[in-house]
């Protein structure tokens, strides 16, 4: 698939074989299939002392999907990304065609945070995130897997784990036991998940 132009179809077939995108240094597209799989808890992230205080005090007003495409440009990094204008002109298709959602965190009228990814049956694939204030994102993620779980999601997928995801709870499976129970969730619709 590596090189081929990305479309709503090719990313709705590779995710469904476990492998994700990402663009490279060059600006071709790969796909990427991890021998072992980081799975956010789908009973909720674990939050410190410090997040369930901020969580608390309600800073953020929290929204889904008013600012898909904001929230995925926002995700863009001075260098490094591997998310580019074709990913975001795709993913974006995606979202109005009712299977990209986003959670986002507001202050003042202001987008401050936010995580967007893909539904596809039961299985959420958690994309990337940002934040312009202190919590934001570890928020907007909160409200996300709450949200997943409300509407029978069976999995959360974060892809390739990092110290922060490890300390909201990340853990990792075996490719085999992802693609295991993958299977299972594609079976499963979910309000989110109609558009596939």
């Amino acid at each position: 698939m590596s090189g081929e132009q990305l479309t709503p179809f090719l990313i709705r077939y590779g995710y469904r074989q476990g492998a994700f995108p990402m663009t490279m240094e060059d600006g071709a597209v790969a796909w990427f299939q991890p021998k072992r799989r980081a799975l956010l808890p789908i009973e909720g992230i674990h939050v410190s002392k410090s997040l369930a205080k901020t969580i608390r005090k309600q800073p953020f007003e929290i929204r889904f999907d008013t600012a898909f495409e904001q929230v995925m440009r926002s995700c863009l990094r001075p260098t490094d990304n591997w998310i580019s204008e074709e990913f975001i002109q795709v993913y974006t298709q995606i979202h109005k065609d009712g299977w990209g959602h986003s959670a986002e965190c507001w202050m003042d009228g202001e987008l401050v945070g936010g995580v967007y990814g893909i539904a596809l049956g039961a299985c959420f694939c958690a994309e990337s995130m940002f934040h312009l204030h202190t919590d934001a994102s570890k928020v907007a993620l909160w409200a996300l897997v709450n949200k997943c779980r409300e509407l029978g999601f069976q999995i959360v997928d974060a892809q390739i784990t990092n110290s922060h995801l490890s300390s909201l709870g990340s853990f990792e499976i075996s490719h085999e036991e992802y693609m295991r129970r993958l299977e299972e969730a594609l079976n499963i619709s979910t309000p989110w998940s109609s558009g596939t």
